[in-house]
């Protein structure tokens, strides 16, 4: 018994200084551990602590950390990720506060790394930004120009960008709420009869938008106006021209959107018309039918009710395929194809002869078709002689008695509007006896359009 127990003790008193040993041993290694990761890499640290923080959503705890490492490690290796991960916790946390920081921070970071690969990243995300930002179609448009123009930036600069078909169904998006915006306005100048301020408006629409989901009616208004303008014309060649007008905005209706509910309609009007009725884009048939895959997620009536309530804009009617323009907001370039196979000009109504003092006369381009790879074309040419204006190019309608569209006089436009809508503002000019008389012709917005040079050249054409 007593030498079972003198073992024991033995044993026991080994297998507690073997267990010592190995406890001394580890906090050793321990210590010596956390002696190397404070004196070595102090920055990496702290970079480690702000990704576990940003991890958490603990935004404001990750940024004192990475704004740390930035001021006191100016050469560190993680200087580039610190300054992308400050803009990214702005961006996550969100708000407008918050969404305004990171789009300094973005910018910031792109100024200092322009080289780096994740400079595309942070383009994308200023775009994205703005896009978070973004207000309704019918409020204020600033947000929503400004991430136009950033996704614009990121794919003029980074075409190749594996990002790039992300930015792009953004931008189609974003452009999808400013057409909205655009045609809304058209259609209210269209209901309320001030038809000169509903073309510029539409013009637009058609010319830098053509992926919005409702460009089709846009045509249709622009030919529906035209042909009003016809019947209202005593001149046999003034008909001819505005009815030749509506015909090419009616034929482009069917040829760029072939599914449209519109074109039987507009097929109509041009056999009426003794128009041959042009075949459909097989570009843009095609692109009709990858659109009817998302028919099922456009918006239904409970939809836009519920919708009503949110303060966000809802893109579910943007298109998911074409190009999107890259053009410039201010610049008024020719319209692009859908499909960027060639680029047509639209008729130049809208455009140039609004300088004051201007020619009297413009010249009635129809469209002339011009080659394109889709990113830019000249802007339609205005010419005040008659005799150098283009006909009709070869491939779109033209009327049945071939005449051709002569100038038109303001003088003689303005008398003839006076005397079809009863319009006494010219008489009253000439007699004072009249000024007090009650006008009885559709009022014009002076306010909101008698600035805008597009209208100005409106005025010298249209019979209104």
């Amino acid at each position: 018994m007593r030498i079972l127990s003198k073992q024991f003790i033995l044993w026991l008193g080994v297998t507690l200084f073997l267990s010592s040993l190995t406890a001394g041993c580890a906090a050793r290694n321990n210590n010596t551990a956390k002696t190397q990761d404070n004196s070595a890499a102090p920055d990496k640290i702290l970079y480690d602590r702000a990704l576990n923080d940003y991890k958490h959503e603990r935004f404001i705890e990750s940024r004192l950390s990475l704004e740390s490492l930035i001021n006191s490690y100016p050469d560190s290796e993680y200087l580039a990720d610190a300054k992308l991960a400050v803009a990214d916790s702005y961006y996550k946390e969100g708000g407008v506060d918050n969404l305004t920081q990171a789009v300094a921070a973005y910018k910031e970071y792109i100024v200092f790394f322009p080289f780096l690969d994740q400079a595309a990243y942070a383009q994308l995300q200023v775009g994205m930004s703005h896009y978070r930002m973004m207000e309704k179609a019918d409020r204020d448009s600033t947000q929503a120009q400004l991430a136009e123009q950033e996704l614009q930036t990121f794919l003029l600069k980074y075409p190749k960008s594996p990002l790039a078909p992300e930015a792009e169904q953004r931008l189609r998006e974003v452009q999808e709420i400013l057409a909205q915006g655009d045609y809304d306005v058209a259609h209210f100048y269209y209901v309320k009869g001030d038809y000169r301020a509903s073309v510029a408006r539409l013009g637009e629409v058609v010319t830098r938008y053509p992926l919005f989901s409702q460009c089709d009616r846009a045509y249709w208004t622009l030919g529906d106006i035209y042909r009003h303008a016809a019947r209202l014309s005593k001149n046999e060649t003034e008909r001819a021209r505005w009815r030749n007008q509506s015909d090419l905005e009616y034929a482009k209706l069917i040829k760029d959107y072939p599914l449209s509910p519109l074109v039987p309609e507009a097929k109509r009007y041009l056999t009426q018309d003794g128009v041959k009725i042009p075949a459909p884009n097989p570009e843009a048939l095609a692109r009709a039918k990858y659109e009817e895959k998302f028919a099922v997620q456009h918006p239904g009536m409970m939809h836009r009710a519920i919708g009503m309530l949110h303060g966000s804009p809802d893109v579910g009617m943007a298109a998911h395929t074409g190009m999107p323009d890259l053009n410039p907001p201010g610049q008024i370039a020719a319209p692009q194809s859908v499909f960027q196979a060639t680029a047509t000009t639209r008729s130049s109504i809208v455009a140039q002869g609004a300088n004051d003092g201007g020619s009297a006369s413009e010249s009635m381009n129809t469209e002339s078709t011009s080659s394109s790879s889709g990113t830019g074309v000249a802007p339609p040419t205005v010419t005040s002689d008659p005799a150098t204006t283009s006909s009709t190019s070869v491939s779109e309608p033209i009327p049945a008695d071939g005449a051709a569209p002569p100038a038109m006089s303001m003088n003689t436009a303005t008398d003839e509007a006076a005397a079809k809508l009863g319009n006494t503002t010219t008489q009253a000019a000439k007699d004072p006896k009249t000024k007090q008389k009650k006008v009885n012709a559709p009022k014009v917005n002076s306010k909101a359009e008698s600035t805008s040079k597009k209208k100005k050249g409106i005025h010298k054409v249209l019979p209104w």
